[in-house]
């Protein structure tokens, strides 16, 4: 088995002997693993040799929740909340599914993308209307697979109608359109549960890197029999049962609208609070809800630059961390973010936080900001036994970081410069399993012009067809634009609004032409 061995660097490696504080030593690779850690480290003479002299050696970034299934629709929309942007991004008139080609390119530039900027392991939450196909999703991995990356990939899952799933939706919908809404049979969590335990036996532990996991779209969109069976799959494969909860305010009233409760208390009383549960976003959790999903020992996906792009909110950072529930970071799709760079994500969750209170000693630091980008991010993927920190027997995934640069000159306090100076310009090599995916500012496992130029060739079409399908769908935005209002006037938990409710009125939305 080849070796690497890093000589004389500034070595970060987020565990718990040295935290986020970088120390001058040698790391050594063997094949997959991190072998050694210290001063003046052996190595096999045909060893790989690199000079880590100004040179900064930390764990790869976790990308805690993305959709490949956004990645053709970067630079698309703006100014929509979450409601009307999913009718775009996520149509509920739906042409026939992306052409195979077509998914396996998307799929490898959102990893070529995340590995160029230092993402070296993401959670991709894959949804592939209107059907599960075992095929399909293999296609997603063998393009992770070439790429390099290390991947948990879902297949996500909604069984519950839309309409079923909104609050306000049947009544302010008109019939006309709920007639247009004939998605057929939903699957059964039996009928789900078979698709996975074939995926379990064909995909999961590809190439030593690359697992299937749960995804139940929402507590709001699953019947709880499914729910439940995604949960003993998680459990039984110790694979993260990845859901969104509460990303917006119509998602916090749909709780007390649908269960009396909040969705996090729902799941809760379903018995799905548990160490493989994350949640993508947690923006308006309670006191109480955090006080549950801190004593379940869960985690959440963090999506500060998503949460802000849609309007969602800011999540309650410090409050979750206090009530014990670990932290990944997020881009989530590139459509509601617009890059798949953990770093940008960093940086805003460095910032925005610091307007949730004037007690400046509770705003959220670098050096947790670092933790959630890598061994934090780990955990909510239940990899932190493989990746996430640098230490001796976990994999190789890491990055090399050269010092003189613009974001570290001068160079003061590590966290800092990653959390708010750095956006991935510095990196100079990426490692994923002990293998170089990326050196001097080139990826080595993919030719990026060719997979452009093909990508270039393909898209004039498909974007066509895809604007097409926009135009189509736009007669649902005054219905998803009324159903946000409503939901912004609601007082969470009672059955009132705040303040005078106008008349629906659907000719004063404006309609996408």
């Amino acid at each position: 088995m080849s070796q690497t061995l890093i000589r004389n660097a500034r070595l970060l490696t987020v565990d718990a002997a040295h935290g986020t504080a970088p120390f001058e030593a040698d790391l050594l690779v063997d094949g997959e693993t991190i072998a050694a850690i210290g001063h003046n480290l052996a190595a096999a003479p045909d060893a790989r040799i690199i000079d880590g002299r100004n040179r900064l050696v930390m764990p790869g970034l976790v990308n805690s929740h993305t959709h490949s299934s956004e990645t053709f629709f970067r630079g698309r929309y703006e100014g929509m909340p979450l409601e009307i942007w999913l009718l775009y991004a996520y149509p509920l008139l739906m042409n026939d599914a992306i052409g195979g080609r077509l998914l396996y390119l998307r799929s490898l530039l959102l990893a070529m993308e995340s590995l160029r900027n230092g993402v070296t392991t993401f959670c991709d939450d894959f949804f592939d209307p209107p059907a599960h196909d075992l095929d399909r999703l293999g296609t997603v991995f063998r393009a992770y697979e070439d790429a390099g990356i290390r991947a948990n990939i879902s297949s996500a899952v909604m069984n519950i109608h839309t309409l079923d799933a909104l609050p306000f939706a049947r009544e302010v919908m008109p019939e006309r359109l709920q007639a247009l809404l004939d998605f057929g049979p939903p699957i059964s969590a039996d009928a789900y549960a078979d698709y996975c335990k074939s995926a379990f036996a064909n995909l999961h532990g590809r190439a030593g890197r690359l697992n299937f996991m749960l995804a139940p779209s929402a507590p709001q969109r699953c019947t709880p029999d499914l729910m439940a069976a995604c949960m003993d799959l998680a459990v039984e494969h110790g694979v993260p049962f990845h859901t969104h909860v509460l990303e917006t305010k119509t998602q916090a009233v749909t709780g007390h609208e649908f269960y009396g409760r909040s969705l996090v208390a729902y799941l809760h009383d379903l018995g799905l609070l548990r160490r493989n549960t994350t949640f993508a976003h947690s923006v308006w959790v309670s006191d109480e809800d955090m006080r549950l999903m801190g004593e379940a020992g869960m985690s959440i996906a963090h999506n500060a630059v998503s949460n802000q792009k849609l309007g969602a909110g800011i999540a309650p950072l410090r409050r979750l961390l206090d009530a014990g529930v670990t932290v990944g970071l997020g881009t989530d799709g590139v459509c509601s973010n617009d890059t798949a760079r953990i770093f940008d994500v960093m940086r805003v969750a460095g910032l925005v936080h610091s307007v949730s209170g004037p007690d400046h000693g509770k705003w959220v630091t670098a050096d947790e900001i670092l933790r959630m980008a890598t061994i934090g991010g780990a955990r909510t993927a239940m990899l932190e036994h493989v990746t996430g920190s640098l230490e001796v027997g976990k994999a190789a995934d890491l990055l090399i970081l050269d010092l003189r640069s613009y974001p570290f000159m001068p160079f003061n306090d590590a966290a800092k410069h990653l959390v708010y100076a750095e956006n991935g310009s510095s990196i100079e090599t990426v490692m994923v399993a002990g293998r170089i995916v990326m050196q001097d500012g080139r990826l080595t496992t993919v030719d990026e012009a060719a997979v452009f130029d093909e990508i270039a060739e393909l898209m004039p079409a498909y974007l066509a067809e895809h604007a097409e399908l926009e135009r189509r769908n736009s007669i649902f935005e005054p219905v998803m634009a009324e159903i946000h209002r409503r939901s912004a006037l609601r007082d969470i938990g009672m059955n009132r609004y705040q303040g005078d409710l106008p008349p629906f009125d659907g000719a004063n939305f404006r309609q996408k032409s």
